[in-house]
């Protein structure tokens, strides 16, 4: 797969860069029926997906895990991100020093089409998750869905939270629909620095949605509520027959689509209804859609501290980006380069190789980190004069 990647350059202090941390929901009955909105391990998921994710590389398919989410899984991997699962048995939580998946330790949250209603501890989990800087993404399906057949399908019960959550009635200024739609649209909205249909992963111009359902917005309820994709014939500028959706709340970000058959890869467990529409739709990309969304929902939360002292007076550049021979060239001009060390860092702060520069106004040398798995690295130049860091990434 070609990642798509714009250079960021960014100011830290040392290592106080964390990784992006992605938690795939399994608490509310999400492989119930012939659903399998899971990331791996279909019979029975666990909170660390296997095989382990450290063997993932950029050719690395959507088969080295087994749910229906495992695409989605692997591409937050290469692009650099951890993630995990919330086993069935898993807790919602935000603020609870007892439970090792609290939600203050994920910077995104993703609920693939929730067949049990949350209860109040829980709205108020995810309520303040998003408040305090969390990204929830909300999928949902079409209304008379009831997977596990206890009164409560995904629109439903996506509503019971945005209404009856003890912090705010509809927080996001987004309600869902009770619809069944199918149909394929390229009524697409035209946003300005549009990061969702026009991001870092590609353009996507058209969805399909195969039974799933709409969503209307409320801007008297959330002002930030915006519509990128409508139904065939609504108004692209109109907050009804809205097919994806994103809101910001507090210091964090909603993203919420209505249909749960984009996000299936076509993998999952023996005798589910398998459909690939994350990549296997004819003419449209849900996997750029999902994954521009999913970034813009983790970018926000990185621990990025910006007033460490630059360099003013030095020209660094590393290049190739992304490396994808294992070599990485180190060029550097100016007077403020002085004796320096370029180290490389995972997202993390651990430093993982180290290369002292040459004490000389102007040079080029070249790294090899062709020993690295694939991923986003951090490459940080430090001398007496502050610290410039810039952000790689190797594919192999």
């Amino acid at each position: 797969m070609k990642i798509r990647l714009t250079l960021a350059i960014l100011l830290i202090y040392g290592t106080a860069f964390s990784q992006i941390k992605i938690l795939f929901d399994n608490t509310k009955a999400e492989q119930a029926g012939n659903a399998d909105w899971v990331i791996s391990n279909s019979t029975s998921p666990i909170q660390v997906p296997t095989p382990a994710q450290s063997g993932i590389t950029s050719s690395t398919s959507e088969t080295y895990w087994s749910g229906a989410l495992s695409a989605w899984g692997v591409d937050c991997v290469k692009k650099g991100y951890y993630v995990e699962t919330l086993p069935s048995n898993g807790s919602i939580t935000y603020g609870s020093s007892s439970n090792t998946q609290d939600l203050t330790k994920y910077n995104v949250f993703i609920v693939c089409e929730p067949n049990i209603q949350f209860s109040a501890t829980e709205k108020t989990a995810l309520m303040n998750f998003v408040k305090n800087g969390g990204g929830l993404f909300m999928v949902s399906d079409h209304t008379v869905s009831d997977r596990n057949n206890d009164g409560w399908d995904s629109p439903a019960i996506w509503n019971d939270f945005l209404t009856t959550n003890s912090v705010q009635a509809n927080p996001f200024g987004i309600s869902f629909d009770l619809a069944n739609i199918s149909l394929t649209s390229t009524n697409l909205a035209t946003i300005t620095n549009d990061s969702i249909l026009q991001g870092p992963m590609g353009a996507c111009a058209k969805v399909m949605w195969s039974n799933g359902t709409t969503m209307t917005l409320d801007k008297t309820k959330n002002a930030t509520s915006v519509g990128y994709i409508y139904n065939t014939g609504a108004s692209s500028t109109g907050t009804t027959n809205v097919m994806f959706a994103t809101a910001k709340y507090g210091n964090g970000k909603v993203a919420a689509i209505g249909d749960s058959s984009p996000c299936d890869d076509g993998t999952g467990g023996s005798g589910n209804s398998l459909y690939n529409g994350y990549t296997g739709d004819v003419g449209v990309n849900h996997e750029y859609l999902l994954m521009n969304a999913t970034i813009w929902l983790a970018t926000h939360k990185a621990n990025v501290k910006t007033d460490m002292v630059s360099p003013k007076n030095l020209d660094l550049k590393l290049y190739p980006n992304p490396v994808i021979d294992g070599k990485l060239n180190i060029s550097y001009s100016g007077s403020d380069f002085i004796p320096s060390k370029l180290l490389v860092l995972d997202l993390t702060g651990k430093m993982l190789q180290s290369v002292e520069l040459k004490d000389n106004v102007t040079g080029l040398q070249t790294l090899d980190i062709s020993m690295l798995r694939s991923g986003v690295y951090l490459c940080r130049l430090s001398n007496a004069k502050g610290v410039q860091t810039q952000m790689v990434t190797l594919c192999k």
